[in-house]
């Protein structure tokens, strides 16, 4: 499915890709490789509404609004930072749509990856330091660590990097 930024202001990463060329215009907190337009910070794209015959201009700012935090049912956007076989650590980056001003951990324990063949779940296979998910938070876990689950279908990888480093744009 493509990802159209008309009208939604959405939480993005440094790196993630937002456009293209052809549709729209790179404005502040963006840049442009290979025709497509990145995001260049965490924070919310504000896409402009367009003048006729204009392109949209895709904007992205860091209005961190002040101190969210994670809570049980929040749909974060996390940032794998390490894996190990039992669980894949994530820094949390974004509430709902909004960014953090701390960064939060978290953890996905190998039988909240998927709802499904649990004891089959390899964890090295799934996710890899880099990847960007879309978790729900599951319980607050301790020192400030929260368990996060990607169990249901809208969750799990939305950004990943290919072993080649590369980024994978999802295709579902």
């Amino acid at each position: 499915h493509h990802t159209s930024f008309d009208m939604e202001v959405v939480c993005v990463i440094p790196g993630q890709r937002l456009g293209s060329t052809t549709e729209y215009e790179a404005g502040p907190g963006t840049y442009v490789h290979n025709n497509f337009i990145y995001s260049s910070l965490v924070g919310l794209t504000h896409p402009s509404k367009p003048q006729p015959g204009q392109k949209t201009i895709l904007t992205v700012t860091k209005d961190t609004e002040p101190t969210i935090i994670p809570e049980i049912g929040s749909v974060t956007i996390c940032k794998v930072t390490k894996v190990n076989p039992r669980f894949a650590s994530v820094n949390i980056l974004c509430v709902g749509t909004k960014p953090l001003r701390e960064t939060f951990q978290g953890i996905i324990r190998v039988q909240d990856v998927r709802a499904t063949e649990i004891d089959k779940v390899e964890i090295y296979k799934s996710f890899r330091p880099g990847d960007i998910l879309r978790t729900e938070v599951i319980s607050l876990g301790d020192a400030r660590s929260y368990y996060l689950t990607t169990s249901k279908n809208e969750l799990g990888v939305i950004f990943a990097q290919s072993v080649a480093g590369a980024t994978m744009v999802p295709i579902s």
